[in-house]
């Protein structure tokens, strides 16, 4: 059982082009839980519909127009008895993540693992975000192809599997978090899926990293249907606290049995769109959230001892300057947090 105690971890993209500044950022600021960097402005295939969608049958990636998307034709049956046959093999080399798409991913793999480490994060995209924002050629999401649907649910299952591996490779500790950005619109007359299906499609894949030993997260930076998300078996989420905190105290009763559980939340709490604050004033702001929640009914001290800190959101749009400011503020933060709750006295710097 993993009690974080307001430790810290990236959400996963920065905006560098130089590789090494960004693994060695991260190793930096959050040594304890490091993360390994998306990089999605070194190229496209590092956009976060891209990076896992290698071994995908007739997956197509137009760099001129900036695209991705499926275009079906007669290859198809035969890559897809080929995909399927990599599936039926367990051959998770198949589905590897290469350093074309994720150059951040090999250097943080190949650099020096820090001791004092607990945990190594890795992320995910995850199917219900693919399947929307990702067409076939005729620009038809394709979460409603259900022949094409299965095949982004079954590469993002082998990849997460495949990742795992890769990071125990450098600790035993394993988180993997599901980047989930469209989960905030569920429930609006442009999503067509019902609540069973994301329950299903999500637990999919959630159980897969989780086959391999990884406590899995899930990500979404807007307000969504929470209590949809605690019926999977995911161990943390991760939620924008600095805009819709209000969202997570709309679900006190399954919050306090997702914690109870040992559930973890992560509090994006350092907004990642301005880099702006200090560290007081993001303390002042984190401890009434928490509170607010705790009025709730939620035990104060369970969130306290079951929280991570993160941005946000994800950072890979913003300015280097700014992405580093706010991995500054997350680390101090992290540091006040544990000194006023866990190690006695409150040092802001």
């Amino acid at each position: 059982m993993f009690i974080p105690n307001c430790l810290a971890t990236a959400v996963g993209s920065f905006p560098h082009l130089n590789v090494k500044d960004a693994v060695e950022r991260v190793f930096e600021s959050v040594p304890f839980i490091p993360a390994w960097p998306q990089l999605p402005k070194r190229n496209i295939r590092e956009n976060m519909y891209t990076q896992f969608s290698s071994g995908m049958p007739c997956f197509k990636i137009d760099e001129e127009e900036e695209r991705v998307y499926f275009h079906i034709d007669d290859s198809f049956e035969s890559q897809l008895e080929e995909f399927y046959t990599a599936i039926i093999e367990d051959d998770l080399d198949y589905f590897a993540i290469t350093e074309e798409y994720a150059a951040g991913l090999h250097h943080f793999l190949n650099h020096p693992f820090p001791e004092e480490a607990l945990f190594v994060k890795g992320q995910l995209t995850g199917p219900i975000s693919f399947g929307l924002t990702v067409t076939d050629q005729g620009r038809r999401s394709v979460i409603y192809r259900p022949d094409i649907f299965e095949v982004v649910v079954k590469t993002l299952v082998m990849k997460a599997r495949w990742q795992v591996r890769q990071l125990k490779k450098l600790c035993d500790k394993v988180m993997l978090f599901i980047d989930e950005p469209y989960l905030s619109g569920f429930g609006s007359a442009f999503i067509n899926i019902t609540y069973e299906e994301v329950v299903q499609h999500l637990s999919e894949v959630i159980e897969a990293a989780q086959s391999e030993g990884a406590m899995v997260g899930l990500h979404c930076c807007g307000n969504t249907d929470w209590s949809m998300v605690m019926e999977t078996p995911v161990d943390i989420l991760n939620f924008d606290a600095y805009e819709y905190s209000k969202g997570m105290t709309l679900y006190p009763v399954e919050l306090k049995k997702f914690l109870e559980k040992k559930g973890i939340l992560a509090w994006g709490i350092v907004p990642s769109a301005t880099g702006l604050g200090t560290t007081k004033e993001l303390h002042k702001i984190l401890i009434e959230r928490i509170d607010k929640i705790a009025s709730r009914g939620i035990d104060k001290r369970l969130m306290l001892e079951q929280c991570l800190l993160t941005s946000s959101c994800g950072m890979g749009s913003q300015t280097v300057e700014k992405a580093d400011r706010v991995m500054e503020l997350l680390w101090s933060l992290s540091r006040v947090m544990r000194g006023e709750y866990f190690t006695g006295g409150v040092n802001y710097v």
